[in-house]
């Protein structure tokens, strides 16, 4: 089982993009990376709004996502999203199977 988290930063004047960059020339994506039950971790630029950046944060489980909810580097995000002046839309899924009628749609 995996968390997922889709979250979509959203600001004007390319403030997302921005957010998103900053946040990986600090290093500060690369520690969330290197954070013991992280998955995933990117950054994707939206085709339709380009003041909209989408990331797809994954997990192991719940206590990992608790634990870096705890630490230090949330400080840092929270003031980079001020910095920015972005807003947030959430999405959570857990992980399931792909069911077996479904692999014949899946080219791997």
């Amino acid at each position: 089982m995996a968390i997922t988290v889709n979250l979509r930063y959203t600001g004007t004047g390319g403030n997302a993009r921005k957010f998103a960059e900053e946040m990986t020339a600090s290093g500060t994506v690369d520690a969330i990376r290197a954070e013991a039950g992280n998955l995933r971790y990117e950054y994707f630029i939206s085709l339709d709004d380009p003041e909209t950046v989408l990331l797809i944060d994954s997990w192991t489980d719940q206590t990992a996502i608790d634990v870096h909810h705890a630490s230090p580097m949330m400080a840092t995000l929270a003031a980079l999203r001020e910095k920015y002046d972005l807003h947030m839309a959430v999405e959570r899924y857990v992980s399931a199977e792909v069911p077996e009628s479904e692999n014949r749609f899946i080219r791997r």
